[in-house]
Formats: C-alpha cells, sequence, structure tokens
C-alpha cells in the first residue's frame, strides 16, 4: 500500500524527522488562505499522486507570488498528469501539497528497502540526490552507498559511520551528527511500520546545516495490514485501478498491465512464466490474475468477470496447474463466468493436475467454444495467434 507524500511527511514529522511546512488542497479556493499562512516566497505546488517524476511532468510547481500559488493549483485540480510511471492517460489529481521553499545548500537521497540479495533490511544513501537519481544510478553506481542491517542487532552507530564517512566529496562539519539522527528514525520507521520502502528525496542540507526532507515515499508491506490497522485508513481508493479495487474485494491478486490478451493462472510464479510465454509468442498480457492454489468456483467466476470487464481485452489464456485448485473446480467456474458474461473472445485453456481429464470433460459439455493447448508455450502461440487473426478481421 502506497502513502501519499503528504501523509509519509506526516509520519516522518512525528518521528522527529523535519518536513517543510505544508498544508493540503482539495479545491482551488483555499489554496490563497493557504499562500496567506505558509511561509514564502517562495511556494512549492505539488500534485498528490502515486507516481514517481512528478517534477518532469508537471506537477511540482515553484512560484513566487501568491496569485501564482493559486493558478498553480487550479491547473493541477482536477486535470490528468502525465509521468513516466502513470502511462500516456495519466492520473486524476485530486488533491495538492502546498508548502514553503526552502533554500538548498545540497541534495541527498536516503531510503531503506529490503534487498533480496543480503536478505536483510538494507538503507540506501547518495550525495546525489533530487529527480536525477536514477539516472545517476545506472551511470555511476558508486554514487549509491549500501548498508545492511543486521535484524537481530538492529540499527547501530557504526552502520551510519559506513554510509556518511565513505563519501566523496565528504559532508560539511556539523552535518553529520544530524543526518544519523535522521538515519535511525527512517530505520524505525521502516521496522515498526511493516514498510517495504522509506524513501526521502531530495534529503535537503541548507547553508545553516538545518535538514529537510523535501519529498517522502512509504509504502507499507500488504501482508502486514492486518496488523497496521490505523494505516489502513490512509489508503487513497481513488488512486487505484477501479478493477484492482473489485478484485481486492474477492481476495485475487490482479495488476492490469497494458496489452490485450486476460491472462488467469493459479500462482505468482506460474503468472510470471505465463506472461513471459506470451510476450515470446509476440503478443502482449493485458493483466497479472492470480487467483491463488485454493481459490472457489466462485472465485474463478469473479476473476473472469475482472478480465471481461478490461474492455481492450481480446482473448483470454487460462493456465492451470491442478493441486489444492482442482480441474474440475476450475472447469465449473469458467464455465459460470461464460454463462453469465456471455463471452465475445478466444478463450484458450491449458490445464494439468488433479481431475484434470474431469475438467477437459466439463468444458467439453459446456457447449463452450474454446482451445485446448496441452503445454504452455503451444497456448502462448495459440492465444497470439487468436489477437492476431481477430485485429485482422477487424
Amino acid at each position: 500500500m502506497k502513502l501519499h507524500e503528504y501523509q509519509a511527511k506526516d509520519i516522518l514529522g512525528k518521528s522527529g524527522i523535519t518536513v517543510p511546512n505544508g498544508q493540503l488542497v482539495t479545491e482551488v479556493d483555499q489554496a490563497t488562505k493557504a499562500a496567506q499562512i505558509i511561509n514564502g516566497p517562495p511556494w512549492v505546488v505539488k500534485a498528490q499522486v502515486h507516481a514517481g517524476g512528478r517534477g518532469k511532468g508537471g506537477g511540482i510547481r515553484l512560484v513566487q507570488y501568491p496569485y501564482e500559488v493559486v493558478t498553480a493549483t487550479e491547473a493541477l485540480l482536477g486535470n490528468r498528469l502525465v509521468t513516466r510511471q502513470t502511462g500516456p492517460d495519466g492520473i486524476p489529481v485530486n488533491q495538492v501539497l502546498i508548502e514553503e521553499g526552502v533554500e538548498i545548500d545540497r541534495e541527498y537521497y536516503l531510503g531503506m528497502i529490503v534487498d533480496r540479495s543480503t536478505a536483510c533490511p538494507t538503507m540506501i544513501f547518495s550525495t546525489a540526490g533530487g529527480m536525477d537519481i536514477e539516472e545517476a544510478a545506472a551511470s555511476s553506481s558508486e554514487v549509491i552507498l549500501k548498508e545492511p542491517i543486521d535484524p537481530a542487532a538492529g540499527w547501530m552507530i557504526h552502520n551510519a559511520r559506513n554510509l556518511l564517512y565513505n563519501v566523496d566529496p565528504p559532508l560539511p562539519i556539523g552535518a553529520v551528527r544530524t543526518l544519523m539522527a535522521v538515519m535511525g528514525s527512517v530505520y524505525k520507521i521502516f521496522m515498526t511500520l511493516d514498510c517495504s520502502l522509506v524513501e526521502i528525496n531530495p534529503l535537503a542540507l541548507t547553508k545553516d546545516r538545518k535538514v529537510y526532507a523535501l519529498d517522502a515515499k512509504i509504502n507499507i508491506d500488504d501482508n502486514a495490514l492486518y496488523r497496521q490497522k490505523e494505516l489502513l485508513l490512509l489508503e487513497d481508493a481513488r488512486e487505484k485501478d477501479p478493477l484492482e479495487l473489485m478484485a481486492d474485494k474477492y481476495h485475487i491478486n490482479y495488476i492490469r498491465l497494458e496489452g490485450n490478451i486476460g491472462v488467469m493462472v493459479n500462482g505468482a510464479g506460474l503468472a510470471m512464466a505465463t506472461m513471459d510465454m506470451i510476450k515470446m509468442a509476440g503478443a502482449e498480457p493485458a493483466n497479472f490474475l492470480d487467483v491463488g492454489g485454493g481459490a472457489s468456483e466462485d472465485m474463478i467466476t469473479k476473476g473472469v468477470e475482472i478480465i471481461l470487464k478490461d474492455e481492450r481485452v481480446k482473448a483470454i489464456m487460462i493456465n492451470i496447474f491442478g493441486g489444492i485448485l482442482r480441474c474440475d473446480v476450475l472447469a465449473r467456474g469458467v464455465v459460470a463466468a461464460a454463462r453469465k458474461t456471455g463471452i465475445q473472445v478466444p478463450l484458450i485453456v491449458r490445464m494439468e493436475g488433479t481431475n484434470v481429464e474431469e475438467g477437459r470433460a466439463i468444458l467439453k459439455e459446456s457447449g463452450l467454444k474454446f482451445f485446448v493447448a496441452k503445454d504452455l508455450a503451444k497456448a502462448a502461440a495459440l492465444v497470439a495467434r487468436q489477437v492476431s487473426e481477430k485485429g485482422l478481421k477487424n
């Protein structure tokens, strides 16, 4: 679960990390009052959306006059912001954060993730903070410093020293102690709130050696939300795809993608392999949909319904390995969904495992028009061919 910048900054501020004074507005009329009570000029007007690259996409605006605060807010609220992470359609801006400007002397990057290669929480620090941190990491990996943290020992002072004493050029005198404190707070937030990401970029140092978190991201591990119920209340459902919200309601793992082939599988690994094979066959998956190993007939039905609600879908590929989820249960769910929705696109089914013959018999006797493939490569090639032929006919 992603938090908005203003929500993340509220958490940072309560943990002792300095953030700029700001106010959230949801209507243009509120911007005038915000400009009056927030120190400026300058002011920073920032779209609150779950997407990176806002600065380059025009979602962050630095203004010098109170009327510009209003016009910048008006330009963002209610419109769609397009960044490198949103796709060409962009996402709607429902709220804007207006903040005081901070005179920046230096910019740093500070983040924390779980590094899979070390299986440890890992602090990341760089002197190349700002909008181009990704480019800096790709071209000059030596500017990105990582420090794995022993979960049993927790955050120790030597962890901070390993990061802060190895930067080039050296940090200004007086900044090290403050940055150590910020790192300790970030680690505490990360562990206490079950985060998958805590990121401050940029972490700004002013000429008077004060440190500000000018932008912040916090992602919470969905698997831990049962014990983070207060954070669950912060979720902004408007930022999620409607089909993903529908899938959440039925405990189905669904992510919308950019292609036109609907995909249903049971198991995340099988889903990734299936999508890879579809792409190798020259087509593009429209979604990641994993009904899980213990899916019921009703979940299968709902899964097919969700796929068909995506108007881009031109064919559906179902790839199931029958284990806990038996093939006959899958088949009955597919038949029920087909009769309920009236599937008008080609349906390709590949299934193996428990009760596979019973499942194939149910599909055969259903009267549905579908294609059967006995291996994954043939199924992917078949669905790609169906989409291609359908496109030529249209």
